[in-house]
């Protein structure tokens, strides 16, 4: 169940919205912790045993928590963290990562001359396991580290996890982030509004540019990466940068405007990250939520840009490693990690200064490095990946005789304008022009063509699934 679905639209989320509305505040928690396993499970009903396997993950860690908080003495707690992280990491790795190190060891066995050893078994993936694993750890580390108490009630932890605007695909959520929440928080008319709005726009992201724009991308794969021009690959590259950010910030902003609705403020998880004059800025603007994990439970327990120099840059590429090899199991992901670090720890030997200085100049650097980032990221086959990196920088047109040469003309009548709106939409003047009629009529009027014009793409079947499910 998707939230840009008319079954979750129309069925589950009115359901939901009208029990937990009647609801005594000291049920609520339950209500919403009842609604969000009933979503997981409608999501996994394929695969029963992973709503099982949820189940688990929340009891586990329930129970370690409870441990964590009343031991006493350091080395019995930190036992207990050990294995609780080994325990949540056990499972990620199962799913998302097995198939891959099975696969890359049978064949360095292979070239060494050995007989292959491990089965290659690929599972399907778990909704959401990549971001629940992480709230988990967090909450362990919270707690392990007195930087939160225990929670005591198996219903609010429960919640807190499987709270079902974030369960699947974030923003990630600390524990100590919005335990406050868990146990006091206000549901009013006025955050219902304010929820109700965002998640409007939000959808409105998603089904209106992102599922649009993102036609071009699939058409662009469809074609083959061999037989187009060097002008629509990169059309077709900045048209997937388009839909990657619309599709998760859509889902973000959906997510947002749920938790308001149900009195809760979760954080937000983008800030215009394409106005971004480096990549540095980039990353502190785009998914903050997971750049914040990286950084508390990574990146400063490592030492952070406490130690000597060398130790800074090591750092550095340990987070953007597991950030790559976080977003899934392949060497376009180890690569893409590997780029980021290389083109950060470049701008923190000094670029990045030039930059924010001469923002046009960072500008222009950016639009040039966005897509060629995201290119890494969208093609997981290795080869097609060289061969879109040549189409890319193909200008003399002597990479291949089956080049269209009319497609990126064809192409460009299609999607131009939508691909200028996307462009403006990035920036922050849209928002900032909302902001001036956003709580009155024309505002109103604005939101209810929005989600009409989404209702009609939905019923004629135009929409697709976040693309952030897969991670």
């Amino acid at each position: 169940m998707v939230f840009s679905s008319l079954i979750f639209l129309f069925g589950f989320l009115p359901v939901f919205l009208l029990l937990y509305y009647i609801c005594p505040d000291r049920w609520k928690n339950l209500c919403l912790f009842a609604g969000s396993l009933i979503f997981y499970f409608y999501g996994v009903k394929d695969q029963p045993l992973y709503f099982f396997l949820l189940i688990l993950s929340i009891w586990v860690n329930y129970r370690i928590g409870i441990l964590l908080g009343r031991r006493r003495k350091k080395e019995h707690r930190k036992k207990w963290l050990t294995a609780g992280i080994v325990f949540n990491l056990f499972w990620l790795f199962l799913f998302k990562y097995s198939g891959f190190f099975a696969e890359n060891l049978n064949i360095l066995l292979t070239y060494l001359g050995l007989e292959p050893l491990l089965p290659i078994c690929r599972l399907p993936l778990p909704i959401g396991i990549s971001f629940y694993t992480f709230q988990a750890i967090s909450y362990l580390a919270d707690v392990y580290r007195k930087d939160a108490s225990y929670e005591p009630s198996f219903i609010d932890y429960g919640m807190y996890i499987t709270m079902f605007p974030q369960l699947i695909a974030g923003p990630i959520v600390t524990y100590n982030s919005i335990r406050q929440q868990l146990h006091r928080r206000t549901c009013s008319l006025a955050n219902f509004e304010e929820g109700l709005r965002e998640f409007t726009l939000g959808l409105g992201f998603k089904v209106l540019l992102a599922n649009q724009v993102g036609r071009l991308w699939s058409q662009v794969e469809a074609i083959g990466f061999e037989s187009i021009s060097t002008p629509l690959a990169w059309m077709g590259i900045i048209a997937f940068s388009l839909q990657i950010y619309f599709d998760f910030y859509g889902y973000s902003m959906m997510a947002v405007g749920l938790g308001r609705m149900m009195g809760f403020t979760i954080p937000a998880n983008f800030e215009h990250p394409y106005e971004s004059v480096t990549m540095t800025e980039f990353w502190r603007r785009w998914h903050m939520t997971l750049g914040s994990w990286f950084r508390d439970y990574v990146y400063i327990p490592l030492g952070g840009n406490r130690r000597s120099a060398p130790r800074v840059y090591f750092n550095l590429l340990a987070v953007w490693l597991l950030t790559g090899f976080w977003h899934g199991a392949g060497w376009n992901f180890i690569i893409w990690g590997l780029f980021l670090f290389v083109v950060i720890a470049i701008e923190k030997s000094g670029l990045k200064k030039i930059m924010d200085k001469i923002r046009p100049l960072g500008h222009l650097y950016m639009l040039f490095l966005i897509p060629l980032s995201w290119m890494i990221f969208a093609i997981t086959d290795m080869g097609q990946l060289l061969v879109y990196l040549e189409r890319l920088f193909d200008f003399a047109g002597t990479g291949s005789d089956t080049v269209f040469e009319g497609d990126f003309a064809k192409y460009l009548d299609m999607y131009g304008v939508l691909m200028v709106i996307c462009f403006i939409m990035c920036t922050s003047l849209p928002e900032k022009l909302f902001g001036l009629i956003r709580n009155r009529v024309a505002g109103s009027v604005i939101l209810f063509v929005i989600f009409w014009a989404c209702m009609y793409f939905l019923y004629i079947g135009l929409n697709d699934p976040f693309m952030y499910f897969r991670f």
